[in-house]
């Protein structure tokens, strides 16, 4: 295993490119499997996540091209409907094949998903609205069985579930009839998933609100389609220019996918600039406590909640984070207590009390989003060195991340463990 090392106290400076939407990509390899002609996707990441969707679906029997950032996708040799548990562990993502793999064959078995531990997110919703659609389904030693022609209905969701949502819009595409999906989740990735089938020739109307129709169609052809810049990656580099009282910019974003987090670093006294398709923050004279309350969008992004708790370690004030979305998504509190962290936590609330100095030390992720934030302290530490283990976390959602923030003024390196 690789692990990082970091020498904080520098500030970051300069600009970095955004990569492609991890959260959109997953899914739209996924839908290539609804499509009966090639499809090409531009603007892909280079990462691990992308990688393990790729040896799923090519067990599937589909054949994909990756070079750079471009994927050309066909499924018309597919011919396997099963998804095994060796490659479903390792990411919930995977778990997106389902709705597309029976709308298309009519069957599908798909082992339950693994993923980061930062809850159970259980599943039930995806197969409720499966079930609703008129899937038979059974769960045999741990993988879900789905059979049946589907037909189209009403559905609402218990919760706007971003997987529950898009696996129930591929799904819907092919199934018979019209079907009003209620209370979906309204994330910019969901949108960008029904353009993309929308352009393979599905009906498909009210992506972007809380009420999805879609009018199922026989087939679907093919299309190249560019993935929307990574909302995630942009507000994380943000963040770890802001948390080093530094002067970032990130290009290639998309500010209206980041309303409710520009929006807080605004409250934290953070100098932010939007031009087009540029975001800068700066911070050179620091920055106060700021209230967060994780939402599914519009509101603040649960996968920016560990990376904003580093930086509001060291504000000036008392900050309290609410966690909404995922019941056990405060892993990273006890690493950061071990550079000096000021956190206490209730239930589902952390209050945050702003330190002046934070120390390196050695430190262990927990997932994606937490190994981030464990970065991001290292580059606020004043003093000592920060060790950051078990980074195959971060190159899940994270192309070459060090190398990028070393371009910005830090200094970071990854090294072999052992």
């Amino acid at each position: 295993m690789d692990k990082i090392l970091i020498r904080g106290g520098q500030p970051l400076h300069g600009t970095v490119q955004v990569r492609g939407a991890k959260n959109s990509t997953l899914p739209l390899m996924a839908a290539s499997i609804l499509a009966e002609q090639p499809c090409v996707l531009h603007n892909v990441p280079c990462l691990h996540d992308v990688f393990t969707m790729d040896k799923i679906l090519s067990g599937l029997g589909m054949r994909i091209e990756f070079t750079g950032r471009y994927m050309t996708l066909d499924a018309s040799s597919l011919d396997s409907p099963v998804a095994p548990y060796d490659l479903v562990r390792k990411m919930r993502a995977s778990f997106f094949v389902l709705g597309p793999l029976l709308a298309r064959y009519g069957k599908a078995r798909v082992s339950l998903p693994g993923g980061c531990a930062i809850g159970t997110r259980p599943v039930d919703i995806h197969l409720k609205g499966l079930e609703a659609l008129g899937a038979k389904l059974t769960v045999e030693e741990g993988y879900v069985v789905a059979e049946g022609a589907l037909t189209g209905t009403e559905f609402t969701l218990d919760f706007p579930s971003v997987g529950a949502t898009e696996n129930l819009l591929m799904a819907a595409c092919r199934a018979q009839g019209m079907t009003r999906l209620n209370n979906v989740a309204r994330e910019p990735e969901i949108v960008d998933l029904a353009q993309f089938l929308n352009s393979l020739g599905a009906r498909i109307s009210g992506a972007g609100t809380d009420l999805i129709t879609v009018v199922g169609v026989d087939a679907l052809g093919g299309a190249e389609h560019t993935v929307i810049p990574d909302r995630i990656e942009a507000g994380t580099f943000l963040i770890a220019g802001v948390a080093t009282r530094g002067d970032v910019t990130v290009l290639n974003a998309n500010p209206d996918h980041l309303p409710s987090f520009l929006n807080k670093l605004r409250d934290a006294a953070v100098e932010v600039e939007v031009q087009g398709t540029r975001i800068r923050a700066r911070a050179t004279d620091g920055f106060k406590a700021s209230d967060i309350i994780t939402q599914p969008f519009p509101g603040f992004p649960t996968d920016l909640q560990a990376q904003m708790m580093a930086m509001l370690c060291v504000a000036d004030g008392v900050s309290v984070i609410k966690e909404t979305v995922f019941e056990n998504r405060f892993m990273q509190v006890a690493e950061l207590a071990r550079m000096g962290a000021d956190i206490a936590l209730d239930g589902n609330a952390a209050v945050v009390r702003g330190v002046k100095k934070m120390c390196g030390a050695p430190v262990m992720a927990s997932d994606l989003r937490a190994s981030a934030a464990l970065v991001i302290a290292g580059l606020i530490a004043e003093r000592g060195e920060t060790a950051v283990s078990r980074v195959y976390h971060l190159d899940r959602g994270y192309e070459r991340i060090e190398e990028r923030l070393a371009a910005l003024g830090a200094d970071i390196q990854r090294v072999r463990e052992g």
